[in-house]
């Protein structure tokens, strides 16, 4: 099976690693006949079935030694699939739940070196995302609702690389709601994390009068 796939021929390799699933004889080999069934789908160019059999490989083995790498195969098949912050949050939000998924049920998981990494795209991603549909809002005069984005990023992603123009766009949209304390705080808070920014400096235009 092994070389049939080595070869690209999937679905003749895939038949051997269901026989093999099926065998009373071979019980201890199914586990993996079934992950690299879900791989050759991968290796293939067909994520969604990859995923489906990545699944189906945890509903059957939860406690095997593969298990970690089934889940983090899952999270990997949504990554790579992350197109940037305008098509892809959806998906870094899939990604994410994945990864997450991950570092809960399988604590001990071999990933270290590269988790927080990926997790960091996959939020940052989603922020950026946020961050589009604020702005959207915010050039159309649609603060309130420009509001509700901002305040969603700074909220749930507060290590965001955009953070600064987020609390600055923050800021001015409560300023042209003429809610002058709100945009205060979220000026103080640019002002005090990002003291060298080009928002801060920006803010400091921002007038009260």
């Amino acid at each position: 099976a092994d070389e049939l796939v080595s070869k690209k021929e999937y679905e003749e390799a895939r038949k051997l690693l269901l026989e093999i699933k099926n065998r009373e004889s071979a019980r201890e080999y199914a586990p993996l006949a079934q992950l690299k069934i879900a791989d050759s789908y991968l290796k293939e160019g067909d994520p969604d079935l990859a995923i489906i059999e990545y699944r189906r490989f945890l509903e059957l083995y939860p406690e095997s030694t593969y298990a970690p790498y089934a889940q983090y195969s899952i999270a990997m098949a949504y990554f790579r699939r992350i197109e940037g912050a305008e098509r892809g949050a959806g998906t870094a939000q899939k990604a994410l739940e994945e990864f997450l998924k991950l570092e809960k049920m399988y604590p001990r998981h071999p990933y270290g070196d590269v988790l927080p990494l990926r997790i960091q795209k996959c939020r940052n991603i989603i922020a950026e995302g946020e961050l589009l549909i604020g702005k959207f809002y915010y050039k159309k005069g649609s603060y309130k609702a420009a509001i509700g984005r901002f305040e969603g990023i700074v909220k749930n992603y507060p290590d965001f690389k955009n953070l600064d123009e987020t609390l600055y766009l923050l800021a001015d949209s409560y300023k042209k709601l003429n809610m002058l304390e709100n945009a205060k705080i979220y000026l103080n808070m640019l002002k005090e994390r990002f003291p060298e920014s080009q928002f801060a400096k920006k803010a400091e235009g921002i007038k009260f009068q």
